[in-house]
């Protein structure tokens, strides 16, 4: 205990009880235990990676959308919404849910058809070596910084509830992550990302409903949203309220001048660049749906997972905005100013959800909401580490590094991998605690990573002609191309950013997307005009026009009901979508 007590700092953020402890300690006992659990089920390579492709669509269903409610949905999300108010939904309706579709309907038959056990792998089929190798790397590289952002979102909940220095808690909440992970593979990740996704759900929601109690329901919420807007000074940069309180154009968003350019921002960068770049081809998603145990249960992950992704905003953005007029903190912030005491020293967007946990909740419902965002960060982190651990075994140690060794030897390799991947993210956390707004980094780094990666694939599925030779040019010079308008815009990576174009934020991370995907596209097309593509024979499963249609569905679901058959729970989620953008 007194060593505890001298890595304490002076005051806790957050000042929980005992019954708050014990309500995060058992969470945490369910934690190891599903670890300990799946580590019996973990006999071989894919066990440990893929979970021997044996899961149910509504187990993989929850765990698709559960590893991406990490630090994107609830820190990043709450502190876009304080931010920039009701805009925010873009992110989900827009920039989520149409891709998650595509993904289901289109995409997931060529991955789970063609037994691929990565998405790289499906890159070294489709285009060989020199795309695969690119590919390979820099999805790496983006799970050991994405990894970073959750672990440091995940340190800061243990560095508000205990008072220990950041750098302890880091270590602190990598070593349990790593302890599950290391266990029970994909498996425990998987069972403990549907376990965390009710956890999360049962925290959001109270601090969702006493929150806009405190400000007098959502009517309320609107009204001094819009006497706040008025009242702030203009240096401060506050967005006018209609903008924050009208999800279009989105301007409070994009920061563009012109509403037609926000639309177009939010629709092309944001909606089809950066949403089906990240959803249809980051393995971290696509890894669920390969653990399915048919091709039918795979279709029909993302499907399942777009139902509740649709309603996830009330429970992540509306807290954000009520505690941008109600945290005072966050009302200082917004106002121009630097108030001490967030989880980083002075307070961020980022510390928006914790603050207003502080402020509203009763002791109880504080240890169940500290458990949501625990669960939460670390569903996301440990969804980034065992993508990366099956990257880095099978595409570049197996393919590079040591060929046709035993399948212990790569189970080991992974479970090394899982390690060193967690202590690299321990640095990568350092990195993203220098972000005032966390989601402005993340958006930075799938522009970086997941938009020429989409340009390539999208290309590469439906046009036979695309070639080797112009899926690694097109691929690296897209990555190049999105990197370089970064670090010439305003602020899309912090202080390295040289200001040259006078756009920056979010805004700056659509168009920087957008550059990726333009630039691929255009060179990639170039390219294959002047290079020799794949014999046609070679390109079954792996474009559109040269595989048969009875390959990419499974002929027992047109005999089940509606609602067990993919293109009628995509009809309807759509339709909700719609509804709900027309809604706000």
């Amino acid at each position: 205990m007194h060593a505890l007590a001298g890595l304490q700092t002076a005051d806790t953020l957050i000042s929980a009880n005992l019954v708050d402890y014990l309500i995060i300690a058992l969470y945490f006992v369910f934690v190891l235990g599903i670890g300990i659990m799946a580590r019996r089920a973990v006999s071989d390579s894919i066990d440990f990676f893929l979970s021997g492709r044996s899961l149910p669509a509504w187990v993989t269903g929850l765990a698709f959308i559960s590893a991406n409610l990490g630090a994107v949905e609830i820190m990043g999300m709450s502190a876009n919404g304080a931010q920039f108010g009701i805009s925010a939904v873009h992110y989900f309706w827009v920039g989520a849910i149409p891709a998650m579709l595509f993904l289901g309907v289109v995409m997931m038959p060529f991955y789970y058809g063609s037994k691929v056990r990565s998405v790289p792998e499906f890159m070294f089929r489709r285009f060989g070596t020199g795309a695969h190798l690119v590919n390979a790397i820099s999805f790496a590289v983006a799970q050991l910084l994405i990894a970073g952002v959750n672990l440091y979102l995940l340190g800061s909940i243990v560095q508000a509830l205990l008072g220990w220095p950041l750098w302890v808690a880091l270590i602190v909440a990598a070593a349990i992550v790593l302890s599950y992970i290391t266990l029970g593979g994909l498996s425990a990740a998987i069972y403990n990302e549907v376990l965390q996704f009710f956890v999360i759900v049962a925290a959001l929601l109270p601090l969702t409903l006493i929150g806009l109690h405190r400000v007098g329901g959502y009517q309320g919420l609107k009204d001094k949203i819009t006497e706040f807007a008025a009242a702030a000074p203009a240096s401060a940069g506050v967005p006018p309220a209609d903008q924050q309180l009208e999800s279009w154009p989105g301007q409070a968003l994009t920061g563009f001048g012109s509403g037609t350019l926000s639309v177009i921002g939010i629709v092309f960068g944001l909606g089809f660049v950066l949403s089906f770049g990240y959803w249809t081809t980051n393995f971290v998603e696509v890894q669920r749906a390969m653990a399915s145990n048919s091709i039918s249960a795979a279709r029909k992950t993302p499907i399942i997972g777009a139902f509740p992704k649709m309603f996830i905003p009330f429970i992540v953005i509306i807290p954000g905005m009520v505690a941008g007029v109600l945290v005072n903190e966050i009302g200082q912030l917004k106002n121009g100013g630097t108030p001490a005491g967030g989880a980083s020293g002075n307070v961020t967007y980022n510390d928006s959800l914790i603050l207003l946990m502080r402020d509203v909740l009763p002791n109880g419902l504080l240890g169940l909401a500290i458990a949501g965002l625990l669960a939460a960060f670390m569903a996301g982190m440990a969804a980034n580490i065992s993508a990366f651990n099956t990257v880095f075994s099978y595409d570049l140690w197996q393919r590079y590094i040591r060929k046709d060794h035993s399948d212990d030897y790569y189970l080991r390799i992974g479970r090394l991998a899982t390690v060193a991947a967690t202590f690299v993210a321990i640095f990568t956390a350092i990195i993203a605690s220098s972000f005032n707004n966390i989601m402005s980094y993340l958006q930075t780094l799938f522009g970086f990573f997941n938009a020429p990666l989409f340009a390539t694939f999208i290309l590469g599925m439906f046009w036979k002609r695309m070639t080797a030779t112009a899926g690694w040019v097109g691929l690296s010079a897209g990555t190049l191309g999105a990197v370089i308008f970064a670090f010439l815009s305003e602020d899309a990576f912090g202080s390295a950013s040289l200001g040259v174009i006078p756009i920056g934020g979010q805004g700056a991370a659509f168009l920087a997307a957008s550059t990726a995907f333009v630039v691929d596209i255009v060179l990639s097309v170039l390219v294959s005009l002047r290079t020799e593509p794949k014999p046609v024979s070679e390109l079954r499963g792996l474009v559109y026009s040269e595989t048969p249609k009875e390959d990419l569905v499974d002929p027992h679901e047109k005999s089940r009901p509606w609602y067990q058959r993919t293109i009628p729970l995509a009809s309807i989620a759509l339709v909700l979508v719609v509804i709900l953008n027309f809604a706000f």
